[in-house]
């Protein structure tokens, strides 16, 4: 039986990539763990290993082409003493219907509804295989190993049975479904296409494009098209405004402690063979540890929102913003309250120069309980931010500076920085968000705790 490619899901929140490469053509022999192609998502460039083996039969999306819908057919793989030409003329007719629901309503229905029809022509393979070999997409593949959870002990929604991502929302490692999605796909695949789902912001909208550009003189503008990232920033931010009960909390921390330290802790830096140093310790270092030890030491705010339900989290994994061109990523440093401030520095090193390239991993900025944006280099003295949804809570950094500070009935000057931290009212009330930016400032301001 011809194995079908599909269009992977490379992150949780995918839902269409373009196809920028094939790796192998046509004839090509290809082996578990062969790479097929090259995907680019809205945020990175991210190369689709092969699960099955056999010959590539034929492909059926072209390298360049746009905003292909995840679970879309791409290509076919004859199996292991199938005939190639057979494989590809069965199926390479049939590869229009996967993709044209999708070109119709890209908006309106994900994957899962995208195909229903060989999904109800063909719903002998179970979601463990047969002879007891799993299908399962790569990313439900990685999320299965991170979390311990056996993927012969689930029922796949994907088209053939195959497990995919949203298969393990809720799973717990050696657990088994209570109910069987593919097989309640399979029964009424119709409904699902017919009447999708609305979307939770669907009415959140606004001007036109040609209502804008009705309000100015034709000529004294130029339009800029957005690209995949700016469209994600843009509609996540929009639902995380729209979704996320925000208040906010400021308080101002003293730095001078902390600049002597940092003075000391880079003056004692190991150095090379060629004279450079090993490390150097940024204030933004020390933020993501005092922030990350925080959450520990007030761990009912290191927890996300989950529907119906609150997840607390046993490490602190801490986002932090880099801004590139075009837009921006919030790479996680992951278990931050395990790890010494060099690690941490040289870690953010590497994640920052990956992100202003797009070469990181969807696991590398997906998850954590918060995250810091920091405008202090860029002179802001304070601001507020948006919550990275579904993470909690987003600390807003200013500048440090020197100000005049009434001490014990002196005027003094200190070295301040003024922080706000936006919280989700739903995971924490105002006193515990309290707690948690007063822990983070006792960090700060005491900051020899955090190297013990």
């Amino acid at each position: 039986m011809p194995i079908e490619i599909l269009m992977p899901a490379l992150s949780p929140t995918m839902e269409k990539g373009n196809l920028a490469k094939w790796l192998k053509k046509e004839g090509d022999t290809v082996k578990s763990g062969d790479v097929l192609a090259e995907i680019e998502t809205d945020k990175a460039t991210m190369e689709v290993e092969s699960i099955d083996e056999g010959v590539l039969a034929k492909i059926l999306v072209p390298e360049g082409s746009q905003d292909v819908p995840v679970n879309q057919l791409i290509a076919i793989l004859a199996a292991e003493g199938e005939d190639v030409a057979t494989a590809a003329a069965g199926k390479g007719a049939a590869a229009p219907a996967p993709a044209a629901a999708p070109a119709a309503a890209p908006a309106a229905s994900p994957a899962p509804a995208a195909a229903p029809a060989p999904v109800a022509a063909a719903p002998a393979p179970a979601s463990n295989g047969q002879g007891g070999r799993v299908f399962a997409s790569p990313l439900a593949r990685r999320i299965a190993k991170d979390k311990g959870i056996d993927l012969a002990s689930l029922s796949g929604s994907g088209p053939h049975g195959r497990i995919v991502a949203r298969d393990l929302e809720g799973a717990q490692p050696g657990a088994k479904p209570a109910a069987a999605p593919a097989q309640a796909a399979a029964a009424a695949p119709a409904p699902a296409a017919a009447a999708p789902a609305p979307k939770a912001t669907a009415a959140l909208t606004g001007p036109t494009a040609d209502q804008v550009k009705a309000m100015f003189e034709a000529g004294t503008y130029e339009e800029v098209q957005l690209d995949g990232m700016r469209k994600t920033i843009a509609r996540r931010l929009v639902e995380s405004e729209q979704l996320t009960p925000h208040f906010y909390l400021t308080v101002d921390c003293d730095l001078d402690d902390l600049m002597a330290l940092r003075e000391q802790v880079n003056a004692n830096a190991s150095k090379d063979k060629d004279g450079k140093p090993s490390y150097r310790v940024s204030v933004n270092d020390f933020i993501i540890k005092a922030l990350a030890l925080a959450l520990q030491k007030v761990p009912a705010a290191n927890a996300v929102w989950a529907e119906d339900r609150i997840l607390r989290m046993k490490h602190s994994d801490v986002g932090v913003a880099v801004a590139i061109d075009g837009g921006l990523y919030a790479p996680i440093v992951k278990k931050a309250e395990q790890k010494t401030l060099s690690t941490i520095s040289n870690e953010m090193r590497d994640l920052a120069a990956r992100a202003r390239t797009k070469k990181l991993k969807p696991e590398e900025y997906s998850g954590g309980s918060t995250s810091v944006s920091n405008l202090g280099m860029m002179g802001m003295r304070n601001f507020t931010a948006i919550i990275n949804a579904p993470q909690s809570s987003i600390l807003a950094v200013g500048a440090s500076e020197q100000r005049a500070v009434v001490k014990g009935g002196e005027v003094k000057v200190v070295t301040q920085m003024t922080v706000t931290m936006t919280c989700d009212h739903r995971v924490m009330d105002g006193a515990l968000g309290a707690e948690l930016l007063s822990a983070f400032k006792g960090f700060i301001e005491k900051p020899m705790a955090m190297l013990v």
